[in-house]
């Protein structure tokens, strides 16, 4: 009998004892549960340990917008500093210097359409009497060159001039020539056909590709000059309203890219802006190329307007 009690104890105990356990084992369980669900939440945890270069990205996008920032000051002020008055002389352009030698154009190459191959062909003549005017400077010039001819193809029908006999890209010629100052005007010859805002675009991929050639080249902007009054007529594409605004974005793609602009236009002009008549050898033609008084002007302006 007593042995059939403590049996029945035994088994009591025992039964108390498995259902004490049963809430443990709920309890790990729910532990192993919830690190499972702590688990998930921790893969973004995990992201996130892997995004710490993003907060090093984030600095740098953050040195990325001071750097743009630092740029975008330097543009506004240069921009501030090509304002175009309403006097026809274009600001930001050189201003009058001391005279220079001959000898500061011995490494410089002129490029330009007709306007400019009358300014070669007068310093050719007057070399005879004077054999350093404009020191060693050489010309490419082209009648009816413009810059968006001069990016076309180079051949047997291209516009390009000659330099040594041999006809190539101007960015080809230039550095051949060994030249370390570029003046360029061109223009006259493209308003017609691109118009002011697409003129200056080819004159900025052409002077582009000729610093891919000659990077260490300076490069001097002329400013277009106007026609004569009488050929200054506004329906037309060329004319001088245009040949202004096209010299007030030459003076912004000169600030932009740290150019020179040499207002040659300034020179040449009369009071309202017009090619002044006597600097003009074709008023009843085109009204836009020069006498031999205009080239001497030309000239003159080109000596006293350098970097200092």
């Amino acid at each position: 009998m007593k042995i059939r009690l403590f049996a029945l104890l035994l088994a009591a105990l025992l039964l108390a004892g498995g259902c004490a356990e049963r809430p443990a084992a709920s309890s790990q369980a729910g532990e192993t549960s919830s690190a499972q669900t702590s688990a998930e939440p921790s893969q973004p945890s995990s992201q996130d340990d892997a995004s710490t270069p993003e907060s090093g990205a984030s600095d740098s996008s953050s040195g990325g917008a001071e750097s743009a920032v630092s740029e975008t000051g330097d543009a506004s002020s240069a921009g501030e500093s090509t304002t175009v008055s309403t006097n026809g002389v274009t600001q930001g352009a050189l201003p009058e210097s001391p005279r220079v030698e001959d000898s500061y154009f011995d490494d410089a190459v002129f490029i330009g359409d007709s306007v400019s191959l009358k300014l070669n062909l007068y310093v050719t003549k007057n070399r005879q009497s004077n054999p350093t005017l404009l020191g060693k400077a050489q010309f490419l010039t082209a009648g009816s060159m413009g810059s968006g001819n001069a990016l076309q193809p180079v051949s047997d029908d291209s516009i390009h001039p000659l330099y040594n006999g041999e006809k190539m890209s101007l960015a080809g010629s230039v550095a051949a020539s060994g030249a370390k100052k570029v003046y360029i005007m061109l223009g006259m010859n493209d308003l017609a056909v691109y118009g002011v805002d697409g003129a200056v675009a080819n004159m900025e991929t052409l002077l582009n590709g000729i610093l891919e050639k000659t990077p260490d080249a300076k490069i001097f902007i002329e400013t277009a000059t106007p026609l004569v009054k009488a050929k200054s007529i506004e329906t037309n594409k060329l004319n001088n309203t245009n040949v202004r605004l096209y010299n007030e974005k030459l003076a912004e793609l000169c600030a932009k890219n740290g150019w020179y602009l040499v207002d040659i236009s300034s020179a040449v002009q009369d009071s309202e802006g017009n090619l002044n008549a006597s600097y003009c050898s074709d008023p009843d033609d085109m009204g836009i190329h020069f006498t031999d008084e205009g080239c001497s002007v030309w000239i003159d302006y080109l000596y006293t307007h350098t970097p200092q």
